[in-house]
């Protein structure tokens, strides 16, 4: 039913999107989860890539504040792939009856991949830091050490994934979409916005 959302398939195609270079749009159908998981691994790599950008100290405040402002399109359309790829795979479980005793899952299953993405991004760029040329034997251990670390939870999260799956196809797990809500980017809930669309009321000057 999942077929081919195996946590090491994802992880593979991870690996192989960042080695290509600059992330390309998804050429899959909106209707597939692989769409979202193309999607959602695009913008954290381009979410990683302003990040880095952002703390940069020899530019100016106007390229910080461009930083700053892509840095919360990526995240929010990151989240928007998280929780797309959520809906297609409840509605692939749609028709499994549960049990009774079914756990609910806090965690969903998009969330886990949103991490293995981020994973692979940090086990990319924690693995270039021990192939430094640049850099002392010690900074070259202290990354080696990390990385063996990184790739143990990504391994341990890939089992994670597998698990709440295949619990799920059987019916003895579950998980809901609940939205981010992410109010610092609604123009009607956060204040700083929406203020500045209200009139401004003058007061008059007493007789």
């Amino acid at each position: 039913m999942l077929k081919g959302l195996e946590g090491n398939a994802i992880a593979r195609y991870h690996d192989l999107a960042l080695a290509c270079g600059k992330p390309q749009e998804s050429a899959q159908s909106p209707s597939s989860p692989w769409h979202w998981i193309e999607a959602n691994h695009r913008y954290n790599t381009l979410l990683w890539q302003e990040e880095d950008k952002a703390r940069r100290i020899d530019v100016g405040p106007e390229a910080i504040a461009t930083s700053k402002r892509l840095i919360d399109q990526y995240n929010q359309r990151r989240n928007d792939a998280v929780e797309a790829l959520d809906e297609i795979i409840l509605s692939i479980l749609g028709n499994v009856p549960r049990f009774d005793n079914a756990r609910l899952n806090s965690e969903t299953a998009g969330a886990m991949i949103d991490r293995l993405s981020i994973l692979a991004l940090k086990v990319y760029h924690m693995r270039a830091q021990t192939e430094r040329s640049d850099a002392d034997a010690a900074h070259i251990g202290s990354c080696r050490a990390k990385l063996t670390r990184l790739a143990e939870q990504r391994q341990d999260l890939i089992g994670c994934l597998d698990q709440l799956l295949a619990d799920a196809e059987q019916g003895r797990a579950y998980f809901k979409v609940y939205r981010q809500f992410k109010m610092y980017n609604d123009p009607t809930l956060n204040p700083y916005l929406y203020r500045q669309n209200q009139p401004r009321h003058t007061e008059r000057a007493s007789s």
